[in-house]
């Protein structure tokens, strides 16, 4: 009985629990606010042009200026 009072008030994780859920909140909010964006594709597009770049600068990177 004294174990289930003690877990009544004790408050030691209480604010690990809050922060996840406001990481949880933001996350869900930046999802549904991008899901139907192709934001995913352009990143992509994006990063395989800055590995060209490093692979090649001469003929991927335009002039080189």
């Amino acid at each position: 009985m004294n174990l289930l009072k003690r877990l009544v008030v004790e408050e030691e994780g209480q604010g690990l629990v809050e922060y996840t859920l406001i990481v949880l909140l933001v996350a869900l909010v930046f999802w549904v606010g991008i899901k139907n964006t192709n934001v995913g594709s352009q990143l992509g597009n994006s990063w395989n042009e800055v590995k060209n770049c490093l692979a090649a600068p001469q003929t991927a990177c335009g002039s080189g200026s």
